[in-house]
């Protein structure tokens, strides 16, 4: 078995499907890390991802890579874009790749956009630019560097991302708006 079907067969299992979009994110980790010198074969502590959709690319690079929000290695950036940073902790080098603008004489079938996806020369589909991504400390994984209470709801908040507010500790929820509202 080919590497690239291995990789989309380890994004099908996690995602439940092949479609353009585990496609693209197959793709894109290939790319990225190539590009940093990692196998994406073999799994690696040393590597941080950035994303900018929540769409299917993202399962695939969390399936391949093994990055998650919960070992704080995935980040996700709400950018609306096929795009993906890859960071090598180890080395600091940081690559960034993005998907062109689809063309539009793609085929419409999405079976189809997947097998064009797959097959389809890296430079037709994807730009690739080193980058330089400075992470705070506070945004590593681990442990919490910093924990502090919300003066207005009570709760605890992690990580550095309170905002002090009259010199008082205030959660981004009650200091910006909810996403939710209580009942």
């Amino acid at each position: 078995m080919s590497t690239i079907d291995t990789l989309l067969q380890k994004a099908k299992e996690f995602h439940g499907e092949i479609c353009p979009g585990i496609v693209m994110g197959t793709r894109m980790t290939m790319a990225g890390m190539r590009e940093l010198g990692l196998d994406p074969l073999t799994k690696t502590h040393d590597l941080i991802v950035y994303v900018e959709i929540d769409r299917c690319a993202t399962d695939a690079i969390q399936a391949i890579t093994g990055v998650s929000l919960g070992h704080r290695s995935l980040k996700h950036m709400n950018y609306g874009k096929f795009a993906a940073t890859f960071i090598n902790t180890k080395t600091g080098k940081a690559v960034r790749v993005a998907s062109l603008p689809k063309n539009p004489n793609q085929p419409k079938d999405m079976k189809e956009v997947a097998k064009m996806i797959c097959n389809a020369p890296e430079e037709e589909i994807f730009t690739i630019k080193n980058v330089q991504v400075t992470i705070p400390k506070e945004d590593m994984p681990g442990f919490p560097t910093h924990k502090d209470i919300c003066s207005r709801c009570g709760e605890e908040i992690m990580d550095s991302k309170e905002i002090i507010i009259e010199g008082k500790a205030v959660c981004k929820n009650c200091a910006q708006g909810s996403y939710y509202t209580i009942l």
